[in-house]
C-alpha cells in the first residue's frame, strides 16, 4: 500500500488500537521515569544538573532522529518502522534497569529516545493512510489523547511502582504492552505503508541536522558560559546550512517548500513549538517541587499529577471529533487560552499550596491541551501531499519535540543557575521554588505567543479547517 486513498481501509479500526497502544507506550516510558528521579539520584548519586539531563537526553534523541525516521518510513514502510521502535524502546528500557551509574541510565534513555522518534514519526502517518480525509478527526483526537494519557498518567504509575518496587521497575512498566503490540503487528495487522517515491536517504542532510540539534541543546543549558554562547551561535549557522541544503536538494530529509506553500501549515507547526515548550518541563518541576517542597510521597506527587491525564483524555477525542466540522483554529486557540489560564493559577504556587488547588490548575492545562492538540495535528496533517504525510508527521512531531527541548533545556539553565551541583534533599525546597516560579514566568511568555499565532494563522480552504 503506499498513498492514503478516500476510502476508509479494511482492518484502519484494529491499526488504530495498535497505534494508540504504541502512543501509550512511548511517552509513558519517557515521563513514568520523573517521579523515580529522586530515588534514582539517591541510589546513583546523582546532582541537580545530572539529574535534570535525564528528560533531556530523550528529548536530543527525538530531534536527531525525528525526521529521518519519517523519511525512511515513507520510503521503506511506516508498520516496519514503527515495530522497530517499539523495540529498541522497550530493549533500552531493560537496560536501564540494571544501572549502576546515572551515565548508564542517560545512554539507555538516549536510545530510548531514538525509538520514541521512530514511534512518533510514523504514527500519525499510518492513521492517514489508512482513514479517509473526512474520518481523520477521531482517529487523530484518540491518537493524542493517548499520548499524552501516556505523560500524564506516567508519573501517577511511576510513584506507585517506585514506592512498591523500586525505581527500577518504572523502566519495566511499558512492556506487557510492548508484548500486545508486536503481537498484533505481527499477526493480525496485515499489509505495508510507504510513500511508493524511490528516492535516496539523504544521509548528509541527516547529519547536519544531528549537529544543530546537540549544538542547541549545549548552547541552551550552559548559558551565559563562553562555550555555550558559542555553541548557541554555531546551531543558527547549521540550521541555516540544513535549510539550504534542503532546499537544493534532489532528494530532500524534508522538502522546506511545505513551510512557504501553507501559511497555515507553517503557523500551526509554530504554534505547536511554543505550546510544547511551555508543557514539557511541568511534570519535571511539579514532581520536584511535590516531593522536596510540599514533602509528598512519589505516589502522592502521582496522584495530583493524575488530574491532568483525566482531563485531556476526555477532551482530546471531542476535540478531535469536533475539528471534522468547525474551524480548527478556533478550537485550537480556546485550547491555547485554556491552558495560558491553567498556567497563571500555577504561577501563585506557594510552599502551602493544597494539593486539590494544583489538582484543579492542571484541569484547566489538561482541558486546553486536549482542545489544542487534535484541531491542530488535524490542520498540519491534513494540508501534507499523499506521498509525503510520512515527512508531515514528523515534522509535526519535530515541532513538539523541538518546543519540549528548547523548554525543558531552559528549565536545565534555571535548575544550574538555582541549583548548581547541590544534591537533592529537603534543604533546596527554597531554590527549588525559585525556579519553580521562573520557569513557569517563561512558559506563560510561550503560551501568550502560542494564543495569539493560533488566532493570526488564518483558515486552509477545507472544511476541517
Amino acid at each position: 500500500m503506499t498513498a492514503p486513498s478516500a476510502q476508509e481501509t479494511p482492518g484502519a479500526w484494529l491499526l488504530l488500537t495498535v497505534i494508540c497502544l504504541g502512543s501509550f507506550i512511548a511517552p509513558l516510558g519517557m515521563a513514568s521515569v520523573n517521579v523515580a528521579i529522586p530515588a534514582l539520584a539517591a541510589e546513583l548519586n546523582a546532582n541537580a544538573v545530572l539529574v535534570s539531563w535525564i528528560p533531556t537526553t530523550v528529548l536530543l534523541a527525538n530531534i536527531v532522529f525525528m525526521l529521518p525516521a519519517g523519511k525512511l518510513a515513507d520510503l521503506f514502510g511506516r508498520k516496519q518502522v514503527f515495530r522497530w521502535g517499539i523495540c529498541l524502546n522497550a530493549l533500552a528500557g531493560i537496560s536501564a534497569s540494571f544501572a549502576e551509574s546515572v551515565s548508564w541510565v542517560l545512554a539507555m534513555r538516549f536510545i530510548q529516545g531514538i525509538g520514541s522518534a521512530m514511534m512518533f514519526a510514523t504514527s500519525m502517518a499510518l492513521l492517514i493512510s489508512v482513514f479517509a480525509p473526512h474520518k481523520r478527526g477521531l482517529p487523530l483526537g484518540l491518537n493524542a489523547a493517548c499520548v499524552y494519557l501516556g505523560l500524564t498518567l506516567a508519573p501517577a504509575l511511576g510513584g506507585w511502582i517506585t514506592e512498591a518496587l523500586g525505581w527500577r521497575y518504572v523502566f519495566l512498566l511499558p512492556l506487557p504492552l510492548v508484548a500486545v503490540v508486536l503481537v498484533l503487528l505481527q499477526w493480525r495487522i496485515k499489509g505495508e505503508w510507504r510513500s511508493g517515491v524511490t528516492d535516496r536517504f539523504d544521509w548528509r542532510g541527516a547529519l547536519l541536522f544531528a549537529l544543530w540539534a546537540l549544538a542547541l541543546v549545549l548552547g541552551l543549558t550552559g548559558l551565559p558560559a563562553p562555550f555555550s554562547v558559542v555553541s548557541l551561535l554555531v546551531s543558527f549557522g547549521l540550521l541555516f546550512g540544513f535549510v539550504r541544503m534542503q532546499a537544493r536538494a534532489k532528494n530532500p530529509l524534508i522538502r522546506v517548500q511545505m513551510f512557504r506553500e501553507s501559511r497555515v501549515f507553517s503557523m500551526s507547526l509554530l504554534t505547536a513549538s511554543f505550546m510544547y515548550a511551555s508543557s514539557y518541563p511541568l511534570g519535571f518541576l511539579l514532581s520536584l517541587y511535590l516531593q522536596y517542597v510540599r514533602d509528598f510521597s512519589a505516589s502522592q506527587a502521582g496522584h495530583v499529577l493524575l488530574s491532568q491525564a483525566l482531563a485531556m483524555a476526555c477532551v482530546a477525542p471531542v476535540a478531535g471529533k469536533l475539528s471534522d466540522f468547525l474551524p480548527a483554529r478556533f478550537l485550537a486557540s480556546a485550547g491555547c487560552a485554556c491552558t495560558l489560564a491553567g498556567f497563571a493559577w500555577l504561577s501563585q504556587l506557594s510552599a502551602e499550596t493544597s494539593g486539590g488547588a494544583i489538582s484543579l490548575a492542571l484541569v484547566l492545562v489538561g482541558i486546553g491541551f486536549g482542545f489544542f492538540s487534535s484541531p491542530n495535528n488535524h490542520v498540519v496533517m491534513h494540508a501534507a501531499r499523499a506521498d509525503e504525510v510520512g515527512v508531515a508527521a514528523a515534522t509535526l512531531n519535530l515541532a513538539r519535540v523541538t518546543g519540549n527541548l528548547v523548554g525543558m533545556s531552559l528549565v536545565n539553565l534555571l535548575v544550574y543557575w538555582h541549583l548548581g551541583n547541590q544534591a537533592l534533599d529537603a534543604g533546596v525546597a527554597d531554590s527549588l521554588l525559585a525556579t519553580f516560579h521562573n520557569a513557569i514566568n517563561l512558559a506563560l511568555i510561550f503560551l501568550t505567543a502560542a494564543t495569539v499565532l493560533s488566532l493570526l494563522r488564518g483558515r486552509v480552504h477545507q472544511p476541517d479547517a
